[in-house]
């Protein structure tokens, strides 16, 4: 009898130990460092949908690329081989669509940017879609500066020459070379020891990834430009969320929607602290000529508009969008 009970017992705690694992384990790469808006923002993520999904899915999260670079999380997504990433200036490179963010000062700030999503979402997930993803929520990768070791930058003019680090995405690639600079696409990953050993002057990003990347520590001059903004996309493949039960596609729409609310609060208090860090390691810091970057800029918009279908009509709506701020 003795033996009957401890093997029901064992056999209790056996099926206690199977429904506690049950939970489905769900990997979310990114290529934030520590201390990033990606950090934070995956973060923010994965503890909702593990909250809202308890037992049911766990969102791990891997940042730094531990996963992939941007390019390898792409298509890993579509092996099944990562749920989640989170996307920036590369979605250019998955459809043209995605390349309006990609148009110098198109986007003016974040309630802009909300505007744009409410009227345009169903045009960018359906070429997510067509790709085989599926956009789960907005985050941003925030404002764009440039930063170098040869000169400030005041006037697009101030770039000739100057090797520039790009993200994989040929709109800006276009842009830096419409203003002078010899741009070179590279893995965020890769751009800190570049910046050290001279392969390349200077590369152009937020705030947040210039900091939490320690760029400061490499580079002598910060030009605020803020020449693109860039939303980052919680991403998934479409087979995958397709596949999903409807309880947790829910939450995680609803958990992608109340992580872009904190992301964008995140975003703007990091562009006050993080520029001090900036400031404080020594960078020389100048305020950029928006007015000679915009009318620089004016040859990318017609390319734009000539090469992409349907871009002339995307650049009016998204920037009559702002003109109803």
């Amino acid at each position: 009898m003795k033996h009957l009970v401890k093997l029901f017992a064992a056999t209790a705690i056996c099926g206690m130990a199977t429904s506690v694992s049950a939970a489905e384990t769900m990997k979310f790469g990114h290529v934030g460092a520590p201390g990033s808006l990606f950090e934070a923002t995956v973060n923010n993520f994965a503890e909702c949908t593990n909250a809202a999904l308890d037992g049911e899915v766990e969102v791990q999260t891997f940042g730094s690329s531990q996963l992939g670079k941007d390019k390898e999380l792409l298509q890993k997504l579509k092996l099944g081989q990562v749920d989640f990433s989170l996307p920036s200036s590369v979605m250019s490179s998955v459809d043209d669509t995605f390349g309006i963010f990609e148009m110098p000062y198109i986007i003016s700030d974040r309630d802009h940017m909300r505007r744009v999503q409410d009227a345009m979402m169903d045009k960018f997930q359906s070429a997510a879609n067509d790709a085989g993803y599926h956009i789960v929520g907005l985050a941003e990768n925030g404002f764009r500066n440039i930063t170098n070791n040869v000169r400030p930058i005041n006037v697009p003019a101030d770039l000739e020459g100057i090797k520039l680090r790009t993200p994989n995405g040929v709109w800006r690639l276009k842009m830096f070379q419409q203003y002078g600079a010899n741009p070179t696409p590279m893995a965020f990953s890769d751009v800190f020891t570049a910046l050290q050993t001279g392969v390349i002057d200077g590369q152009e990003n937020p705030y947040a990834q210039i900091a939490s990347a320690k760029f400061q520590e490499v580079q002598k001059y910060l030009s605020v430009t803020g020449h693109v903004y860039t939303p980052a996309y919680v991403l998934m493949s479409k087979k995958k969320y397709d596949g999903l039960a409807d309880n947790v596609k829910a939450a995680l729409a609803d958990c992608g929607s109340k992580t872009q609310d904190f992301t964008y609060e995140k975003a703007a208090e990091l562009e006050t602290s993080l520029l001090k860090v900036i400031e404080d390691a020594g960078v020389e810091v100048n305020t950029a000529d928006k007015a000679a970057f915009i009318e620089a800029s004016k040859p990318i918009y017609e390319q734009f508009a000539d090469e992409v279908e349907g871009g002339q009509e995307m650049i009016d709506t998204v920037l009559g969008l702002g003109q109803s701020g």
